[in-house]
């Protein structure tokens, strides 16, 4: 039974194990680093809406499209590119390149793809900018927020709700255009002929792009994303990262026109850097994970550096070494070859070679033998054996080919394709179409033997414009085992 002792002593309402989100105004900066962000973002964008439209001549029944995946001609096109789905390990090779490339830029300059190129940096700047346009900068926004309902607000609000969703919605309908030849499904899209997918999966990107560049924003770099987990593990004190000079910074505080600077560090406590942060910290408490190094509270920095008659760069890209030598009254060393970088070089350099010389002499046809499973062999009234293979051809080049199909290695044995005459050299002549591949039925037939013997042979295809040859084995089953 409870006593009123502990009902006084109790918690009524315990503490919270999360912190609600604040939200965050980011103000605009000014400055080369706020430049180089815009001039990405209207590169990266631009590659992103634009790159499906671009045409690229393939040839005949094949979509002129520069850049597509072609799930239902089972291929994959970049330019003068092509990658079949036999052919991923290409695919592979190159996105083992990219993360060993993310991991040599992370060890050299910390998160500068998370501040630039990330494609939720990318359009939540975009997001922002548009509600800069609508409700003004950090200032007006927050008074916004904080004003009552009016005409003035409701316009406002809704102005900016309305463009992010024609933004996401070109984002998801950019996206289905990477896999469709995008004219035909643009065409189709407003009448209905689109493929049932290309409107699922572009609602699909239309919903996520509006949550969570236009109300989500830092949270999925804090909460959602792995990578700034995974960065720990790739950076070291001699990484350029985003830094607050705290040699240089510190003891901080308000600074009034005409005082000394002696005894006392650069930084005014002004919170100019807190205030341009789309992340909302303060980068002056040191390296966090929160923060994408977009270096803005560098534009800002230094823009109240120069303001106040101080040198720039007291915040900037620098090492955590660089910082601990000038405090300890040492020379800076920058170190950008070390054992981690030039081990992604050596790697980088080693898989772009193999991957290279891979697809650079690639056959670009293929011979493939499936033999029947059931039955594994028929016995003819003559007393012959029979064997039934699905002969699998496989044209990479642009253009159609003739070829002939020849066995090797079966002695007394006569070879059949349904359908197609035999020549009399024993040899048949067969038409593939390009960027194709065609499938015969192919019987092969011998004097009874052995009634469990099993024979291996080939099957040789070759190119008569070409010479171009390519054997695959095969098996030729007698009797059961």
């Amino acid at each position: 039974m409870t006593t009123l002792i502990d009902q006084k002593n109790a918690t009524p309402n315990p503490p919270s194990l999360y912190e609600g989100r604040k939200q965050i105004y980011p103000k605009l900066a000014h400055g080369k680093f706020r430049m180089v962000k815009w001039i990405v973002m209207a590169a990266t964008l631009g590659v992103y809406y634009l790159l499906p439209w671009i045409r690229w001549p393939r040839g005949e029944g094949i979509p002129d499209q520069a850049v597509l995946a072609d799930f239902a001609g089972e291929k994959f096109y970049f330019f003068w590119f092509e990658i079949w789905p036999q052919e991923l390990y290409y695919l592979a090779g190159l996105l083992i390149l990219g993360a060993l490339g993310l991991f040599l830029v992370t060890s050299l300059f910390g998160r500068v793809w998370c501040g630039y190129t990330c494609p939720q940096t990318v359009w939540t700047d975009l997001y922002i900018w548009v509600e800069r346009a609508f409700e003004g900068d950090r200032a007006a926004r927050m008074r916004l927020d904080a004003a009552p309902w009016s005409f003035n607000k409701l316009w406002r609000k809704l102005g900016k709700h309305l463009v992010w969703l024609i933004i996401a919605f070109w984002t998801g309908g950019a996206f289905i255009l990477y896999w469709h030849d995008a004219p035909t499904v643009a065409k189709g899209w407003f009448t209905g002929e689109a493929p049932l997918t290309a409107y699922f999966f572009a609602g699909v990107l239309t919903i996520t792009t509006y949550f969570l560049a236009g109300w989500m924003r830092e949270q999925v770099c804090t909460y959602m994303c792995p990578w700034p987990r995974i960065q720990g593990a790739l950076t070291d004190e001699n990484a350029l990262n985003v830094t607050y000079r705290y040699d240089r910074g510190e003891p901080r505080g308000p600074h009034h026109k005409g005082e000394s600077w002696e005894g006392r560090g650069d930084c005014i406590d002004c919170k100019q850097c807190v205030q341009v942060c789309p992340m909302g910290i303060d980068i002056r408490d040191g390296s966090q994970l929160a923060c994408i190094h977009c270096a803005l509270c560098i534009d800002a920095c230094d823009d109240i550096m120069k303001k106040i008659g101080r040198p720039t760069g007291l915040i900037a890209y620098d090492t955590d070494f660089a910082v601990a030598a000038r405090a300890a009254g040492q020379k800076p060393k920058y170190h950008i070859f070390r054992p981690r970088t030039i081990l992604y070089l050596i790697l980088m350099g080693a898989i772009a070679s193999m991957v290279g010389f891979g697809y650079f002499n690639k056959s670009t046809f293929e011979v493939n033998v499936l033999k029947d499973r059931s039955p594994p062999f028929v016995r003819l009234s003559s007393g012959d054996i029979r064997n039934g293979y699905t002969l699998k051809l496989v044209n990479k080049a642009s253009k159609s080919r003739h070829v002939l199909v020849a066995i090797e290695g079966l002695d007394n044995a006569s070879v059949q394709i349904i359908g197609v005459e035999t020549e009399a050299d024993g040899k048949i002549g067969l038409d593939v179409s390009a960027h194709g591949v065609d499938r015969f039925r192919m019987l092969v037939t011998r004097p009874g033997g052995d009634p469990v013997k099993r024979s291996d042979f080939t099957v040789t295809v070759t190119d008569t414009a070409t010479g171009e040859s390519e054997p695959s084995p095969a098996v030729f089953v007698e009797g059961a085992p």
